[in-house]
């Protein structure tokens, strides 16, 4: 998330007496197990009206948050479900799909998990407020790797319905590039008999097991392969401030100045001071991470060139399939939140990359933490200028140079958004943005590439709502997730237009 400019299931009705550990809540014991529907069948509103101005309770108080839960702050209640929506580049009509139309790939694309270590000491909750500070505190954050973990045994059952080729990540994959976070994502994703996403004390903030979010869970991990992107949470404290000696001091010592959460009381609140100080804490560097995605299971497109380089660029082809992925590194180790691209970046292995698709014939589908209008020049919060730095405009300008490039996958703003980008008069391409797994409406999206057989390509985007998998803590995340929204204070509108979700994208075939 925009953490610099931010500082940075279907359940049917559901309750807001979840047995919440932010409450004071009962719990325990698992739920039902309920099916994952797509929101072309079903969806999930809100059913309070989102606070406009914001609340002036805050979300990160337990008083205030449990008084919020009890007037249905996190109730969501079903919906229609919402058809496709047909998108054309502009002034375009497709014809009508030829005789031998046939789906080419289907994926799932799942940014901004956001695990975090939300009693680090470098965390600075007591700066959350509604709009730009938003991303600083999210009252769900200790039960993130639950939602994760949901997530992923949606997707597996969404496999079994129907085979999906692979997952590709959006970045923002952990919150602070803490060795511990980058160690639950791996874990979650590629499946491990125990993850325990806790740190300094063993915190139990509900006592007995499964029923809050400092409990150990079983990970059955994603049933098909997983490509990593990263984003600037991934490699920046807090998304925005370099890993440095200062910085792994402080994050593995024990004092926390900014805001962290104490679970050795009621609800979690916010302390500054003294802490339990845990090694495990320790942010790393570039080199470091992709060093420990390169050694989980297939390295998830991470291998020795990005190991050395310390970035995730890289290619994947869909096997069978005239489809490549070209991953973008956008995140600056210089500081900043926006993206960043370089032009050694570009001459050296981005450009290479594009002209050998373009020998190879393969239609290029790129995949970027940020989306195009998100890049910058190192500059915001905790960056500096780069000189090196490639512009918007020059970035758009070299990709209309290649008519193979039909399409782009990003995260950053949390927001679904299905964009038209390019230059008038020249080659352009459909940029989509789907919405955080960490925030409201807490969705991933499936994508579908289908060859019309008429001289044009159709990609088909729904939006799915996780299934909690009888996980009472996942639900509790979601109910949380939606507290932040409808309170006001999570700073963005996630769930964006319905033409943005659940659409029929139609480009025309290189």
């Amino acid at each position: 998330m925009r953490f610099g400019l931010r500082l940075g299931l279907a359940m049917g009705l559901f309750t807001v007496g979840c047995g919440s550990s932010d409450d004071g809540g009962g719990g325990g014991g698992g739920l039902p197990k309920d099916p994952v529907r797509l929101t072309t069948e079903v969806t999930l509103t809100p059913a309070v009206a989102v606070s406009d101005p914001a609340e002036a309770r805050k979300p990160s108080d337990p008083t205030d948050r449990a008084a919020m839960l009890k007037e249905g702050f996190g109730k969501l209640v079903e919906g229609a479900g919402e058809p496709h929506a047909k998108r054309t580049p502009p002034g375009k009509a497709p014809p009508a799909p030829g005789a031998s139309a046939k789906r080419v790939a289907r994926f799932v694309h799942m940014p901004d998990l956001q695990l975090a270590d939300d009693e680090s000491p470098t965390r600075l909750a007591t700066f959350d407020s509604p709009g730009t500070l938003s991303g600083a505190y999210r009252p769900q954050d200790s039960n993130l790797c639950h939602m994760l973990n949901a997530a992923v045994q949606s997707v597996n059952e969404l496999h079994e319905a129907d085979p999906v080729d692979f997952l590709l990540l959006g970045g923002d994959n952990a919150d602070s590039a803490q060795q511990n976070e980058i160690d639950w994502v791996l874990a979650l994703l590629s499946g491990k008999d125990s993850v325990e996403c806790d740190s300094g004390a063993d915190d139990d903030p509900r006592h007995g097991g499964g029923n809050d979010g400092k409990d150990a869970l079983v990970a059955p991990g994603l049933a098909m392969p997983w490509y990593w992107v990263t984003g600037n949470h991934d490699i920046l404290i807090q998304g925005n401030l370099p890993v440095s000696s200062a910085k792994q001091s402080e994050a593995t010592g024990s004092y926390a100045a900014g805001g962290t959460r104490d679970w050795s009381q009621s609800g979690g609140p916010l302390i500054t001071g003294e802490v339990v100080p845990d090694e495990a804490r320790l942010p790393l560097m570039r080199k470091e991470i992709m060093a420990r995605i390169a050694a989980d299971a297939d390295g998830h497109g991470v291998g020795a060139a990005q190991t050395q380089s310390g970035k995730a660029i890289y290619t994947f082809d869909v096997e069978g399939t005239p489809l490549r992925f070209l991953v973008l590194d956008t995140a600056a180790e210089t500081g900043g939140s926006e993206g960043l691209l370089r032009q050694g970046d570009i001459d050296a292995v981005i450009k290479p990359a594009l002209d050998q698709a373009k020998a190879d014939g393969k239609w290029v589908a790129l995949a970027s933490h940020h989306a195009t209008s998100s890049l910058g020049d190192g500059t915001g919060l905790g960056g500096k200028q780069q000189p090196d730095a490639v512009t918007q405009d020059a970035w758009v300008a070299l990709l209309a140079s290649y008519p193979n490039v039909v399409f782009s996958m990003v995260g950053h703003s949390h927001q679904n958004r299905i964009k038209w980008v390019g230059p008038s008069g020249s080659h352009a391409f459909w940029e989509v943005m789907t919405s955080a797994l960490a925030d409201f409406p807490h969705q991933i999206r499936i994508v579908e590439i289908w060859d019309q057989d008429n001289g044009w390509l159709m990609l088909k985007t729904t939006n799915v709502d996780f299934s909690v998998m009888g996980d009472p803590v996942a639900l509790e995340a979601r109910t949380l997730g939606a507290l932040d929204f409808v309170a006001g204070w999570s700073g963005t509108d996630g769930p964006g237009a319905a033409d943005d979700r659940n659409a029929e994208v139609w480009i025309e075939k290189p």
